[in-house]
């Protein structure tokens, strides 16, 4: 699997996790210390982000890390 496809699955399911808890992009960005536009490139595959962003994403959203990567 290719980098690219790794960063749009844990994108996806970053924003499905994100909508289901009824949080906005804002909010999420702001509990993580994070630029909201870099919330949007993360969801949408745009951006690789560092497994230490990845966790603190994981657990504002209250999800492990093994859930995340769940594909």
């Amino acid at each position: 699997m290719k980098v690219k496809d790794v960063s749009q699955k844990v994108g996806g399911k970053i924003r499905k996790i994100r909508k289901e808890k009824g949080l906005s992009q804002e909010r999420l960005a702001f509990e993580a210390g994070l630029n909201r536009a870099y919330i949007g490139y993360i969801e949408r595959g745009e951006r690789n982000p560092s497994i230490k962003v990845v966790a603190r994403i994981a657990k504002i959203l209250k999800i492990s890390l093994n859930e995340l990567f769940k594909f």
